[in-house]
């Protein structure tokens, strides 16, 4: 019987570790979009500003001299 206890502790255990991560991760999935979402606002502030300073091409979209 205390082996089945035993087991039981290690269930309910790993149960909470398994819900507390899956509420890490929905929690960085939010961050995550949130953080893609500024980028790319950024980068079209960006290059809108690299074509009002005269460029051609936004420097975003352009590849490096070494490629």
């Amino acid at each position: 019987m205390a082996d089945v206890t035993h087991l039981e502790e290690q269930i309910a255990h790993l149960t909470r570790t398994v819900e507390e991560l899956s509420d890490i991760v929905a929690r960085q999935e939010t961050e995550l979009a949130v953080v893609t979402r500024r980028l790319a606002m950024l980068m079209e502030r960006e290059a809108g500003r690299e074509m009002e300073a005269g460029g051609s091409v936004p420097l975003a979209d352009q590849r490096p001299p070494h490629w």
